[in-house]
């Protein structure tokens, strides 16, 4: 099967940085498929370029290489090295993913295992290459693996890797807190409560979703957008078992969406609320 090598970056399609980008891939190896998994990431945003790259790769043959070119620019600090960020490889679940240390690597694999990680060696033979890096660096990495080359024979195993941390759901009494972390093309709300922190509480248990103002909540998941009336606000574990807030066809007018009606942002509080019972059960102690 011909090698895939797998784009994900800010740069947008108005410029030419995606084409060169491609070009350089063309003119390394002659046998390759080159995916474009998003170039609309939000400047610099690693939480939302990990979030995107983790919801699909595994969609993709075990050895596909995955460039990740955001905030991609190598920071080396020869006095602390804790402050450097190198570009670096990692393996895991038999995927490589090809990024500047930026914090990328810890966001990815969370507190999972990963199978190797190594630094890119030769990042500080020319200056010109930190002018375009996931071209001039990042590239002829993937190119390197695509081809056949192990990776020991450019890169240095290394242990540590730049940490960063993103909002995780916080638990109390009969309730979980979590966040929005992504709005899609849709305008949809996907959060980072999960269907496995439903399933810590018993299915039995009623519940209220809440967010934005008390007028705006939801007692009940749905299976799918179309459970609800066209306009109606519904709530779904998507694809990948994610807490979704949407309406149903709402983005037929994007003022429509539920990000719209609802006045919902990245980081906003999402609530719900277990009621057990002999447990408070009136709307109003949502917001106490």
């Amino acid at each position: 099967m011909m090698p895939i090598i797998t784009l994900t970056t800010d740069m947008g399609l108005k410029d030419h940085y995606v084409a060169a980008i491609k070009g350089a891939i063309l003119s390394q190896i002659d046998q390759v498929q080159i995916i474009d998994i998003t170039h609309e990431i939000q400047s610099f945003s690693i939480l939302q370029a990990t979030f995107t790259l983790k919801n699909c790769f595994q969609d993709f043959p075990k050895g596909t290489v995955h460039i990740m070119g955001v905030n991609s620019e190598p920071m080396i600090n020869l006095m602390d090295d804790s402050l450097s960020s190198y570009p670096a490889i990692m393996k895991y679940k038999d995927h490589f993913f090809i990024s500047n240390d930026n914090g990328f690597f810890s966001l990815l694999i969370g507190e999972e295992e990963y199978q190797g990680f190594w630094r890119i060696d030769d990042v500080l033979s020319s200056k010109n290459i930190f002018k375009f890096p996931t071209k001039n660096i990042l590239v002829p990495a993937a190119c390197k693996i695509t081809s056949g080359i192990t990776i020991d024979s450019f890169c240095s195993p290394y242990e540590e890797f730049q940490k960063a941390y993103t909002f995780q759901p916080v638990f109390e009494e009969n309730v979980i807190k979590g966040n929005v972390i992504h709005i899609d093309h849709f305008g949809n709300l996907i959060t980072n409560i999960t269907r496995s922190d439903f399933n810590k509480f018993d299915k039995d248990i009623p519940f209220t979703i809440f967010f934005r103002r008390k007028e705006y909540f939801i007692d009940t998941i749905s299976i799918s957008y179309s459970d609800v009336p066209k306009g109606e606000k519904v709530a779904i574990f998507n694809s990948n078992d994610h807490l979704e807030i949407a309406l149903n066809q709402g983005a037929t007018d994007r003022r429509n969406s539920a990000t719209a009606l609802f006045g919902m942002s990245i980081n906003d509080i999402v609530k719900v609320e277990f009621t057990p019972r002999g447990s408070k059960d009136t709307l109003e102690s949502l917001f106490l």
